[in-house]
């Protein structure tokens, strides 16, 4: 192939090999945040189960308090 076609061929490559790696790297970010988010939510949804237990005995004993309290 001639020098003028090859030269504007291989621009265009170097600039999509350019794009691919800027993707490839947003992938990769991207999937390292999703598991970051996905350990915040089993933890947020531990620590919001744990605090529904202790709401739910709070709950029990003020209402065995109220039950003990003369009309």
């Amino acid at each position: 192939m001639p020098a003028i076609i090859v030269r504007p061929m291989q621009a265009e490559m170097d600039a999509l090999e350019s794009k691919i790696a800027q993707i490839l790297e947003r992938y990769q970010s991207m999937r390292e945040e999703n598991l970051r988010l996905r350990q915040q939510l089993v933890a947020m949804e531990n620590s919001n189960k744990h605090l529904n237990e202790r709401l739910g005995e709070a709950r029990t004993r003020i209402e065995s308090l109220l039950a003990r309290m003369p009309d």
